[in-house]
């Protein structure tokens, strides 16, 4: 879909900002963590997730508690080597400072990996709900008109993950860090309460010049979010454009625009930068302030003799342990920046999956009723926005088995009526008629390729039916497709489709699937469009055969052939509807009729282009039975080097409407004759 590049606004209001974001944020995690409504998640999963939780908690508190503990050895051990001297007891005591070093290293590889297997839980359930409202509804597909919603796709893939990873990150790193500058932050009172009430004043400046910081690092965060999806999307969509672009021989205009897209990225990741150098000198700066303090206020009490070495060792440890604390805790505020950046990000786009999906209040809309017929009852077809009527009071019933082919000139709604067959669009008034949506199938002019082998193509959109490799050979044949299994493996092969076949083996494929699955409902949108007429014939034969029925849109003349009413569209939201016969019998005598400024059809005005007729035909088909070959030409459905060879050959011919004419090659005469 299109993108649309937002940038951030500064704020305006840090008191609303927080508050939205908390918001954001309850929204995404109660329904995982305390869900309030039925069948959101079950009660054993929440209890799960409860227990994993608290495992890290008490594992997070021994963690701390062992870290602290081994700083105590660790001042023992020192005072056992400087003024003690016993060699047995620095045995002892370093044992024990081994044991306390390989516990915390146990403690912090457990409580990093409980910390990622419920970031791994959460994620999974949140990309679970988001799917199932994105696929819910078909909002995948409504989401698409609303122009505020860029890049989807990413939203889904790349920006889901890090909410539950980064989220656990940093309540685990804040609880643990918290615990252990109160912990190191008592250490240091019980040996200088000067130094600990100067580490708690420059935790609190510290921690405010973050908070401060981290508003600009949001900003930055947010822009490059959307700098990212805008040049992923761009590098994506030149993949699925590729074709199009090397028959234009586009790759310039191509690398302007993705250079373009790039620069930008490019400057959000410069702001971005520019920021991180700001904040490591700040980090650095602080933790060199606390150490250089330290030993400013600790080195004079060890000198006149008011604290041992160890306890210098201990405090200066602390003191370090605190500072590095202290820091990874801001590194994690600043981290938190771009954790809020995905919040908003995901609680936009779940809030707009939800509104597009949500009927509209005090607007009309289609009734559609399931019937085992098709019909449509005074629709007057609108717009998604209600801007434009499409097409208005249109009556019409299409019995089973008979088909309705819908002609007009393009831009006319004919699409536009099969999107409200299927129920995509339900704007307007009156009331449709159709069999489940379950028994409908549609052909669109570019057949939906799926990711998958060449079995579950054929098979879709019911990939479960089970059929032997010998009926599925069957169908190919039917379809004209049996040279495809040479080109792979087999049916279970998985190959880029899109890319090895061509729009009319695409087409072809799209029609096989019609012969496996046998729908009571048949949708054709120009589904023949890049068919040669001998396989389009053999394939709407095989739709007659079916005994289904289906209404095409398309532009060929030899679309008649296969079905029994037309529906013309016109200008203002006009419509017609008449049998094949007399629509093509109109359409010759407007033929006739025209001056020779309007004479020449256009393939909108009949449905085929492959022939043109001039005024110059002054005799009125249906009312003279001697006619010209341009007349049978006409009412016949063949060409003109057939009609001539035909008359040449002395055949005859039988025309739409149930008549059949012969040549007659009297000099005097030289017309065609009802026989």
């Amino acid at each position: 879909m299109p993108t649309q590049v937002v940038q951030a606004q500064p704020s305006t209001n840090v008191f609303s900002d927080f508050t939205q974001f908390w918001e954001d944020v309850k929204a995404i995690a109660l329904p995982y963590w305390y869900p309030t409504s039925p069948g959101q998640r079950a009660f054993s999963d929440v209890i799960r997730a409860w227990g994993m939780l608290i495992i890290l908690i008490l594992l997070t508190i021994v963690l701390v508690g062992a870290t602290t503990f081994n700083s105590f050895i660790h001042r023992y051990l020192i005072d056992v080597i400087i003024q003690e001297k016993d060699y047995s007891k620095f045995i002892n005591t370093l044992v024990l400072y081994a044991v306390g070093l390989v516990c915390i290293t146990l403690l912090v590889g457990l409580s990093k990996f409980v910390r990622k297997k419920i970031a791994l839980d959460w994620y999974e359930w949140l990309n679970n709900q988001i799917l199932d409202k994105y696929l819910n509804n078909r909002a995948y597909y409504k989401i698409n008109f609303k122009a505020d919603i860029d890049n989807p796709d990413q939203r889904l893939s790349q920006e889901i993950e890090p909410i539950a990873s980064n989220a656990l990150s940093f309540s685990a790193t804040f609880l643990e860090k918290v615990l252990e500058m109160t912990t190191f932050l008592i250490v240091v009172w019980s040996i200088s309460q000067q130094v600990a009430v100067a580490m708690l004043i420059y935790t609190i400046a510290g921690n405010l010049i973050a908070i401060y910081l981290n508003q600009e690092l949001i900003k930055i965060n947010q822009a490059e979010l959307e700098s990212k999806a805008d040049y992923n999307y761009c590098l994506t969509h030149v993949r699925n454009h590729a074709e199009s672009i090397a028959f234009f021989q586009g790759e310039k205009q191509e690398l302007h625009i993705i250079q373009r897209r790039f620069i930008n990225l490019i400057k959000n990741t410069k702001d971005k930068i520019n920021w991180e150098r700001s904040q490591d000198i700040f980090n650095r700066g602080y933790r060199a302030a606390i150490e250089f303090f330290t030993l400013l206020v600790l080195a004079p009490l060890f000198i006149r003799g008011e604290i041992d070495f160890g306890q210098i060792g201990q405090a200066t440890t602390a003191c370090y342990m605190f500072a590095a604390a202290l820091e990874e805790l801001i590194r994690e505020f600043g981290t938190s920046g771009r954790f809020s950046s995905y919040v908003e990000r995901l609680s936009e786009f779940s809030d707009a999956l939800e509104e597009v999906t949500k009927q509209p209040e005090k607007v009309s809309t289609i009734k559609t009723i399931e019937e085992n017929h098709f019909a449509f009852e005074n629709v007057t077809l609108q717009t998604p926005n209600y801007e434009q009527v499409i097409v208005e009071d249109l009556s019409l019933s299409v019995q089973p088995g008979e088909g309705l082919l819908i002609v007009g000139p393009s831009g006319r709604g004919k699409s536009s009526l099969l999107r409200a067959i299927a129920g995509l669009w339900n704007a307007g008034t009156g009331r449709l008629m159709r069999p489940p949506l379950e028994e409908v199938l549609f052909l669109p002019q570019r057949p939906y390729i799926i990711l998958g082998t060449l079995r579950e193509q054929l098979l879709y959109p019911h990939t479960n039916r089970q059929m032997s490799d010998t009926e599925l050979k069957e169908v190919l044949q039917q379809v004209n497709l049996q040279n495809l299994l040479s080109r792979v493996e087999g049916f279970d092969t998985e190959v880029p489709w899109e890319n090895i076949l061509s729009l009319g083996e695409q087409q072809r494929l799209a029609f096989a699937r019609l012969v496996v699955t046998h729908p009571r409902f048949t949708i054709l949108d120009e589904a023949t469009s890049a068919l040669d007429l001998k396989n389009e014939g053999n394939l709407y034969q095989k739709l007659q055969s079916t005994k289904t029925t289906f209404i095409s849109v398309g532009h060929r003349e030899s679309l008649f052939n296969y079905h029994q009413w037309v529906l013309e569209l016109s200008h203002d939201s006009n419509w017609q509807l008449m049998t094949v016969q007399d629509y093509q019998r109109q359409k010759a005598k407007e033929i006739v009729n025209n001056s020779p400024e309007q004479a020449q059809i256009k393939i909108d005005d009949f449905p085929n282009n492959e022939f043109q007729i001039q005024p110059a035909i002054a005799t009125e088909i249906g009312t003279n039975e001697r006619l010209s070959h341009k007349e049978i030409q006409i009412l016949a459905d063949y060409s003109l080097g057939t009609v001539r060879s035909k008359a040449s050959k002395g055949q005859s011919i039988t025309t739409k409407d149930g008549f059949t004419y012969r040549y007659n090659k009297d000099p005097n005469v030289l017309k065609w004759l009802r026989v």
